[in-house]
C-alpha cells in the first residue's frame, strides 16, 4: 500500500496498527491478571472476616454467664446481710 498524497493528513500503517493492537491486547491482559489477583485477595478477606466473626461469636456466648453470676453473688450476699441484720 502506498502512502496517500495529501500532506495535511496522517498516514497509519497496518504494521503500526498492528503494533498497537498487540500492545493494547498486552495492556488489558496485565490488567485482566490484576483484576484476578484482587479478587481472589476479597475472597481471602471474606473467608478472614467469616473467621472473625464466629470467633467473636464464640467469645460473646462463652462471656455472658460471668456478669449473671456477679448478679447472683450479689443478691446472695445482700439477702445474706439482710438475714443477718433481721435475725439479731
Amino acid at each position: 500500500m502506498t502512502a496517500p498524497t495529501d500532506p495535511s493528513g496522517v498516514y497509519i500503517s497496518s504494521a503500526q496498527m498492528y503494533q498497537e493492537l498487540r500492545s493494547l491486547s498486552d495492556g488489558v491482559t496485565r490488567v485482566e491478571t490484576k483484576l484476578d489477583g484482587i479478587g481472589q485477595g476479597l475472597n481471602d478477606v471474606g473467608k478472614d472476616v467469616a473467621d472473625h466473626e464466629t470467633r467473636i461469636r464464640t467469645l460473646e456466648k462463652a462471656r455472658w454467664p460471668l456478669p449473671t453470676i456477679g448478679v447472683l453473688a450479689g443478691l446472695a450476699g445482700a439477702a445474706t446481710g439482710a438475714v443477718a441484720l433481721f435475725a439479731r
